[in-house]
């Protein structure tokens, strides 16, 4: 994408680092703050058991759960040291990855083949297990031309019926870095499954963060997040699946680079017309390291690969922080396409970035159209929520 030029809910408490370097940093607990940490935090001593049981409650290759289980330690305490190459033995269906604490600098793609598959972290905090890569939209490829958004994505899911627990996938290409480069999309994962359920997990870039998206534009896919974190600065989170972030936070980054507003977008829809349930925030946080009203809370993507797209988001329930501007929260990506013309909506949201000054700059729900804004309405016979 282009650059940009029933609850009240207690004020957040500030994030542990207002950039995703240095979350990445806090997490796996390097002693430099100018590099990402290589030292696992087990090795630490945190997570189950400390260094001598990386694997914590999952078991070990020689204990190993069942057959359809493999182990992944940077230390060579598992079956494979990275995940790609845990990913690339997992064929078939029902497969799952065991993942110690550890960073795992790779880009990693689960193709549509590999199905059901989960990928657990191992401690059972998503700071321990960090998957990072910093490829940009605009890097060169060694066979010539550039990347672009979808090649920047370090971890790339293609297979339906796809879980994720307590695992940090990040993009850590920063612009300052790069200053030749004007592609400054930086994915950090892109799900196109469908049925992809995220449970305490983070996802930390700056622009285009999360790619929630689906594998061809006649598809629906359905995905699903549940109490997990995801931080940046521009569309950072866009696509056009069906997808539910149910408790989840939303934090926007501070930008030295820019001197005026906005800073960015939180969301970015680009969902098909002919799908009746596009993007669904649900007794969330959006949070903010910038000054107030820097960040506006959507705008619209209608892509050039589907021009009849009617983006979609309704946020609910939800506490909006004073980064969000309130008086004007959307923008128009395309002046063709207005976001007034979309169909965005908000009900029941608190805090200082949700205040109405004008009401036909937030449309709102009427109770009887919230009654079918909800997680089981947009996901169908899915229930995620119900599984382990």
């Amino acid at each position: 994408m282009s650059s940009p030029h029933p609850h009240a809910h207690p004020r957040p408490r500030p994030p542990r680092s207002l950039s995703r370097r240095g979350l990445l940093l806090a997490g796996a607990g390097a002693a430099a703050a100018s590099a990402l940490a290589t030292v696992p935090a087990a090795a630490l001593g945190r997570g189950p058991g400390g260094a001598r049981r990386p694997f914590g409650v999952h078991g070990s290759p020689s204990r190993r759960l069942d057959a359809g289980t493999l182990y992944v330690d940077p230390y060579g305490r598992g079956d494979f040291t990275s995940v790609q190459a845990a990913v690339t033995a997992a064929t078939g269906a029902g497969r799952t990855l065991v993942i110690a604490p550890g960073t795992y600098r790779e880009t990693v793609l689960l193709d549509a083949t590999r199905t059901g598959a989960t990928w657990i972290g191992a401690s059972g905090d998503p700071r321990d297990v960090v998957v990072v890569y910093d490829n940009a939209a605009g890097t060169a490829k060694p066979s010539g031309g550039v990347l672009g958004t979808t090649g920047s994505a370090t971890t790339t899911v293609q297979g339906d019926g796809f879980t994720a627990r307590a695992i940090t996938f990040a993009n850590d290409w920063l612009r300052a870095d790069h200053p030749d480069i004007t592609g400054t999309q930086a994915v950090a994962i892109k799900v196109q499954g469908d049925r992809s359920a995220f449970t305490r997990c983070r996802f930390l870039g700056h622009q285009d963060t999360l790619y929630a998206d689906s594998l061809s534009l006649a598809s629906f896919a359905r995905q699903y997040f549940a109490d997990c974190y995801v931080e940046g600065d521009v569309d950072f989170v866009f696509g056009r699946a069906t997808a539910v972030w149910e408790r989840c936070r939303f934090h926007t980054l501070d930008r030295t680079d820019l001197s005026s507003a906005p800073y960015g977008f939180v969301f970015a829809p680009s969902t098909a017309a002919a799908n009746p349930r596009g993007y669904l925030v649900v007794s969330g946080t959006v949070s903010s390291a910038a000054p107030d009203a820097r960040y506006k809370l959507a705008r619209p993507w209608v892509p050039g690969s589907d021009t009849t797209a009617r983006p979609m988001l309704t946020v609910r329930d939800t506490w909006l922080g004073p980064g969000i501007d309130a008086r004007a929260p959307y923008a128009t990506m395309s002046d063709s396409y207005p976001w007034q013309s979309q169909r965005f909506a908000e009900y029941r949201d608190t805090g200082p970035g949700a205040v109405v000054t004008d009401p036909a700059a937030r449309p709102q729900l009427t109770a009887a159209q919230a009654r079918s804004a909800t997680r089981e309405t947009y996901l169908g016979d899915w229930t995620p929520w119900t599984e382990g």
